[in-house]
């Protein structure tokens, strides 16, 4: 069959010499050139767990895609780990590095004319960078998922990367010995795999599988695993289908498929940070996706995973009880999916699933069934108030409470609330406030999973709330408020909160408000000087000058 290619511009226009020869040049002979061309995307590098595998996969798929008698080229874009990068200023590169991997594959991709693209993907935001560049693109795609990471152990206790964050709280609380804090953070990370639990990397594979942009198993699929050696495999064949049947993402990431990839992320109890990124990445494809959507699944989709960060098991765990398949299946049984949806398959979400073992609720605890779900609606609430006008975004599993009124104590960064938990200032009944760190007061939006892990590892985590203009990992857990627009650089309510005020967020209500008169709030208006931009040049200026609000998912590509 005739596969429908963007290459045959390259390989058989005559005025186009230069092309040709160089692609003589890199070992294809004129039968190569008859084929169509796949661009292998790898985020891998040496520096980070969650990458260190990734470009031995994309090899794998090399091969694969060789055999089925087409082109496939391996080219490389960055990746930054957040477990690395985290509590420190280098976190303000995290959500930057979105957009630098959707703009590097897009403008490779384009520039050569490759006609399908595989992404082989592995921290938090290589995928959904990955997926907006082929909602750009447009050309046939799939995502392969480099696969989550094997539990650590010490001392008969089950680790992972939270556990090192949460670690240091426990040792500046002196409730840890040096030799236990050492033996947890040398034991954290046994090997190559994304971070273990239901955080960022392991939510935004799920909802792409269930995006149907990612074969089944993909986001389940241990790293290190024959299953994940034979996903690269099957994706080759896949890739030549899509190609076969000019399927692009733009006719599987629809809006119906983007509801399937909510309801997934509720379901699992995923990472707040599949707001922004699915927003995102519904923007690349020409589909609108909103806070008030996320609220909406959220309402009506039961919790019914218990994964860590504040349930018991990992996404290995998962693995063993039958995957993110399996847990579709029973969403889809139980009507919260759309099985119509298509996927990179060529079948519908229904096809897939229909072969697939049923969750067995006798043998494992993993999932809970609806009529036992851990919380009967999803934990993502989307707040408004007078602290968020335009929105903010809460984690709430149950176990937090659902009403939190405290004074406010306040840091301009997460550094000085780091000084603050050393020295004692944070109190049981205390609102932490960390204010300028939203996308431009940065800039970059980094995570506060330091903060929170130390507060966790203090003690103080059911004691306390924290909210604030930045992000939170998906390991981050307690009752925490993000997200919150607009942020204090752009001068937000947020700017004018001062130490003693009162706060109360209300998530019956979906409320988060300063309780203090207008009046007083006017005279402090009146005094108020805004902040300077924190940077001169460089990627963070650039992204400070063209980030648009967490509200409109950080894009940098729109007016």
């Amino acid at each position: 069959m005739e596969l429908n290619r963007h290459s045959r511009t390259i390989t058989q226009d005559m005025t186009l010499p230069g092309a040709q020869a160089m692609l003589y040049a890199i070992g294809l002979n004129e039968h190569d050139l008859k084929k169509a061309q796949v661009g292998i995307a790898s985020t891998g590098f040496e520096g980070n767990s969650c990458n260190m595998h990734l470009n031995a996969l994309a090899t794998q798929v090399k091969q694969a895609v060789w055999d089925q008698e087409l082109v496939g080229l391996i080219f490389n874009t960055i990746g930054v780990s957040d477990g690395m990068s985290n509590g420190t200023e280098g976190m303000r590169y995290s959500l930057v590095s979105r957009e630098v991997i959707a703009d590097s594959i897009e403008t490779i991709c384009g520039a050569q004319y490759y006609d399908a693209l595989i992404a082989v993907v592995g921290c938090d935001k290589n995928m959904p960078g990955a997926l907006m560049a082929m909602g750009r693109l447009n050309r046939p795609s799939i995502m392969i998922y480099g696969g989550t990471i094997a539990g650590g152990h010490w001392k008969g206790k089950e680790l992972n990367i939270v556990s090192a964050f949460e670690a240091l709280g426990e040792k500046l609380a002196n409730k840890l010995s040096d030799e236990d804090y050492l033996g947890i953070i040398q034991n954290s990370c046994p090997g190559a795999g994304a971070c273990g639990g239901m955080y960022t990397a392991n939510t935004m594979a799920s909802a792409i599988e269930a995006l149907g942009m990612a074969l089944p198993y993909s986001s389940s699929n241990p790293a290190l695993s024959k299953e994940k050696t034979n996903e690269c495999v099957e994706a080759a064949k896949a890739i030549h289908l899509l190609l076969e049947k000019d399927l692009k993402p733009r006719d599987i990431m629809t809006f119906d498929a983007f509801e399937n990839a909510l309801t997934i992320v509720m379901a699992l109890g995923g990472s707040t940070n599949a707001v922004i990124h699915l927003i995102a990445m519904a923007k690349s494809a020409g589909v609108k996706i909103t806070q008030e959507d996320f609220q909406r699944i959220s309402d009506k989709t039961p919790l019914l995973a218990d994964l860590k960060p504040s349930g018991k098991y990992l996404m290995g765990d998962l693995h063993k009880v039958g995957g993110t398949p399996a847990v579709m299946k029973y969403l889809l049984e139980n009507k919260y999916l759309h099985g119509d949806c298509i996927t990179v398959t060529g079948k519908t979400v229904a096809e897939n699933l229909k072969e697939i073992p049923s969750l067995d609720f006798e043998k494992q605890n993993v999932i809970y069934p609806v009529e036992k779900a851990i919380k009967k609606t999803g934990h993502i609430q989307i707040l408004y108030g007078n602290l968020a006008s335009k929105g903010s975004v809460a984690k709430i599993t149950g176990k937090e409470g659902e009403k939190f009124r405290g004074t406010a104590r306040v840091f301009n960064g997460e550094f000085e609330l780091v000084d603050g938990i050393r020295s004692g200032k944070i109190k049981e009944g205390d609102v932490i406030v960390i204010r300028y760190v939203g996308p431009r007061g940065a800039p970059g939006m980094p995570e506060m999973l330091k903060p929170t892990s130390l507060i966790m590892g203090a003690g103080l985590g059911k004691n306390v709330a924290l909210i604030t203009d930045g992000r939170f990992s998906g390991g981050t857990h307690g009752f925490v408020v993000g997200h919150i627009t607009p942020e204090a650089f752009d001068g937000g309510l947020l700017a004018l909160v001062e130490d003693g005020d009162w706060i109360e967020i209300d998530i019956k209500k979906h409320q988060l408000n300063l309780l203090v008169e207008e009046k007083v709030l006017a005279i402090r208006r009146s005094r108020y000087t805004a902040p300077v931009l924190k940077v001169k040049s460089g990627v963070l200026y650039k992204y400070a000058k063209q980030v648009k609000t967490a509200v409109d998912g950080c894009v940098t590509d729109e007016d």
